[in-house]
């Protein structure tokens, strides 16, 4: 590998000559971070910095004479602290380096010959840890109290380093028995002091986290450490299970002290042998740099990706890059899709006056991979178009092409929302809210665009829970309790409403509610549907009117109603009579009458299509995108796709859409 030096004999860690790009401390330079060869990440107990070591035999290969290393200082205690303090000396000397650097270790060749000392220091914990490698090659990690006084963690380095150096010297002492050669005592505790970035002494009395600060140096005798505190550092570096070719592939990053906005990319590719034949070989060649998401072209069918990241803090600082390779090759994708067409009409992102809304039942996979899902619900769907990774290839394509202020979700897997959709449209500056149904492994997601919007609050309930705890929702608690078979299922149900409140990042006077949720599905729950919204819309108001008054209302979501229905009526006219149809959904016995109104003025902004649910036994109006009249008008709404398009492959999910809903989306403008 370009840019690793020849270990010398013995030594027990892995050391790296400088390559370009790359400091002294094993991070990072500004400007030319992780060099252009190296592919190798760089880790504590391999620094970046050292130079190789002298090679300790002839290129005939026999020991070189011990003659030829420099004398022994005077006053040494013992052979073996003799032999170890000439080794340091013949080094320096090669280096060019002092052999006693200046206390502060600023400056010149002492500080390129500084080894790394990490120190992780976080409020919230009692502990910080530090991660050095000793002279000998032998790494060390140490936790230590926060509030101790630095004279005693100083102490416990050195009675560490006071044990390497009798390790190496008993190593020493074996080896030179072996060649009859005499050997000596173990070295004695080395001089351990910290000193700060400006070179002072840092008095041993002062406590733990406010001593080891960023730029310090360590000395433990004659070797020097640059203290890095807290530098950028990750945590998981992982690709999806599933590639296809004109799809975008979107890692997830996660770091400590630093963003992946602020981290490094450089994706490779296989390279193919050179005969043209159909195995890949193992060599590895650039394929884009720079570019946080990568979307691999049908050259690229057959053959795996890899991902290089360095983790940075925005403070042009860099930490040790790491690499991840796919599990599998780059597949061919399925052609035209049914979003293709509506992303002519998304290529950019709305003006600051406007805001484009999506709202879309994803479907879970915890509903779509069983058997009754297979068989009876989606049998017209090849069965991998099914499975969540060739999904969610779809899905970041398409929800990433709309260009979206805000995205509200519903049926979103909790391990799809974490691994998958959050770290994806991140990467498309979106931030992700997640509320769970707490009997499912599934809930709602809301997205929001970060440069246009900031999160003031959030407001998420359970319904049944709401309703029984929640005193503004007492009175239609207490008439629902003269209901007793109405009531059981209601409470019996998980269906929840995600309320985030928003704030403009260009008019903080313009505030946004808005709302997310799911409700009941089943063909004759029109009544439960009904107590539903009514709670839902109680606690939309709360939120509007007690905690931010006036603020508009966007309301979202999959209410598997369809315009003829009671909870549709009541949402558009603010009233539902206690004789209407729906209170009888499910029979007489569950007969639920009750008179009940809202406060809102609120238009569906897509109207009411012919359907955005289409499976082979039924197609409906299920999905809306409500708005507050008195705040906000349309300015368009994205042409759903058209009946050829979705009727191509039969039915809804296929394998060129991954879900058996259709996503809703409008652009809106303050009035």
């Amino acid at each position: 590998m370009a840019g690793r030096a020849a270990r010398g004999p013995g030594a027990s860690g892995h050391r790296w000559a400088d390559t370009p790009g790359r400091t002294p401390l094993g991070g990072h330079r500004a400007g030319a971070p992780g060099g252009s060869t190296a592919l190798t990440s760089t880790a504590l107990t391999a620094p970046a910095s050292r130079p190789a070591p002298p090679r300790c035999a002839r290129r005939d290969g026999r020991p070189r004479p011990l003659a030829a290393v420099p004398a022994a200082p005077r006053g040494s205690r013992s052979a073996a602290g003799s032999m170890w303090r000439r080794l340091r000396s013949a080094l320096r000397s090669l280096r060019g380096s002092p052999a006693v650097p200046p206390p502060g270790g600023g400056g010149g060749g002492a500080a390129a010959a500084m080894e790394r000392a990490v120190v992780r220091c976080v409020p919230s914990e009692p502990k910080l840890s530090l991660r050095f490698v000793l002279p000998d090659g032998s790494a060390r990690h140490m936790q230590r109290d926060q509030g101790e006084p630095l004279g005693r963690a100083l102490a416990r380095i050195a009675t560490n380093a006071a044990k390497g150096h009798g390790k190496a010297g008993k190593k020493s002492k074996k080896a030179r028995a072996e060649e009859g050669a005499e050997g000596g005592e173990a070295a004695a505790a080395p001089a351990v002091r910290l000193f700060s970035r400006d070179g002072a002494a840092v008095a041993e009395e002062v406590p733990n986290a406010a001593a080891w600060q960023d730029g310090a140096v360590l000395h433990i005798g004659a070797a020097r450490y640059r203290v890095e505190r807290n530098p950028p550092a990750l945590t998981e570096l992982r690709l999806p299970r599933s590639l296809l070719a004109g799809f975008p592939v979107c890692p997830k990053v996660s770091a400590e002290f630093a963003a992946p906005q602020h981290c490094l990319f450089r994706w490779y590719r296989e390279q193919r042998p050179a005969g043209g034949g159909d195995a890949p070989g193992e060599a590895w060649v650039e394929a884009a740099e720079g570019e946080r998401v990568f979307t691999p072209s049908n050259a690229l069918v057959g053959l795996r990706l890899k991902l290089r990241c360095t983790p940075g803090d925005g403070e042009q600082r860099y930490g040790p890059a790491r690499e991840v390779e796919s599990s599998g090759p780059v597949e061919a994708g399925p052609g035209a899709c049914t979003f293709d067409n509506r992303h002519l009409y998304t290529k950019k992102v709305c003006g600051q006056g406007s805001v484009r809304a999506v709202s879309y039942n994803i479907l879970a996979d915890t509903y779509a991979q069983t058997e009754f899902s297979r068989t009876v619900l989606y049998p017209y769907c090849a069965p991998y178009a099914l499975e969540i990774d060739y999904r969610q290839n779809l899905l970041k394509k398409e929800l990433a092409g709309y260009s979206a202020d805000i995205i509200c979700l519903q049926e979103v897997d909790k391990s799809v929302f974490v691994d998958s959709l959050a770290p994806a449209l991140d990467a498309f500056g979106l931030e992700g809210l997640f509320k769970i149904k707490e009997k499912q492994h599934e809930g709602l997601a809301t997205f929001y665009r970060r440069d246009k919007f900031s999160l003031l609050s959030q407001h998420d309930i359970a319904f049944s829970e709401a309703l029984l705890s929640e005193p503004l929702h007492k009175e239609l608690c207490d008439q629902l309790a003269k209901y007793p078979l109405v009531q059981e299922k209601v409470l019996q149900r998980s269906s929840v409403l995600q309320v985030s409140v928003l704030q403009s990042t260009t008019d903080p006077s313009r505030k946004l509610c808005v709302a997310n949720t799911h409700l009941y599905w089943h063909p004759k729950g029109g009544n439960i549907r009904l107590i539903q919204i009514a709670v839902a819309l109680s606690h939309i108001k709360h939120v509007t009117r007690d905690l931010y008054p006036s603020i508009p209302v966007l309301f979202c979501g999959d209410f598997n109603s369809t315009p003829s229905s009671g909870t549709y009526s009541f949402i558009s006219s603010g009233v539902i009579a206690e004789d209407h149809e729906d209170w009888v959904s499910n029979g007489e016995e569950e007969r639920c009458s009750m008179a009940l109104s809202h406060p809102f003025k609120l238009l569906s902004a897509c109207g009411e299509p012919a359907y955005t649910n289409y499976v082979g036994g039924f197609h409906g109006c299920l999905d809306y995108i409500f708005i507050d009249k008195n705040a906000l008008e349309v300015e368009q709404v994205i042409p759903l796709p058209t009946h050829e398009e979705v009727t191509t492959h039969q039915a809804l999910p296929s394998v060129s859409h991954p879900s058996d809903h259709i996503a809703l989306i409008c652009d809106l403008k303050w009035k």
